[in-house]
Parts: structure tokens; C-alpha cells; sequence
């Protein structure tokens, strides 16, 4: 295990998670129930699955994109769903 790898991948997760959305549907999930374990572990697997597809995504890329052009293709795509968001909410 690089823990190098691991801790950069963490924080950076981590922060891009803090107040997104899902976090907000986390908490109006929560709070519409007493089930707080289901919530929670149904949180946990989205999570958990998103980002096996992303992982598993990045690895079938790289094969056949360099990496560096993966790491650009991913921003570009963040860059591109933001500025849809906020067109979509000004609509």
C-alpha cells in the first residue's frame, strides 16, 4: 500500500465531498427517518460503487490514454458538468 497514494487521494476526495450534494442528501435522508444505520450504510455504498467506477474507469483509460491526458479529460469533464449546473439552476 503507497500511503503517500492513499493519504492524497483521501484528502482530496474528502474535500471535494464536504457540503456537495450528496452530503445534502445524506442529511435530508436522515433526517426524514429513524433509520439513521440505513441511511448511513446506504450512504456508504453509493459512495463505495461510485467510486469503484471511477477507479475502474481511470485504470481501463490509462491503458489507452496517457495519464496525464486522463487527469486533463477528468477536469475538463468537472469543468464542464459545473458550468451545466449552474446554467441549468439560472434557467
Amino acid at each position: 500500500m503507497d500511503w503517500k497514494i492513499f493519504t492524497a487521494t483521501f484528502m482530496t476526495i474528502f474535500i471535494a465531498e464536504i457540503g456537495d450534494k450528496t452530503q445534502f442528501a445524506a442529511m435530508a435522508a436522515a433526517a426524514q427517518t429513524k433509520s439513521t444505520l440505513a441511511v448511513l450504510l446506504a450512504t456508504i455504498s453509493a459512495l463505495a460503487v461510485a467510486g469503484a467506477l471511477g477507479v475502474a474507469g481511470g485504470t481501463i483509460l490509462s491503458k489507452f490514454i496517457d495519464p496525464v491526458k486522463v487527469k486533463y479529460i477528468s477536469g475538463f469533464a468537472f469543468i464542464i458538468m459545473g458550468t451545466w449546473i449552474l446554467l441549468k439552476k439560472s434557467s
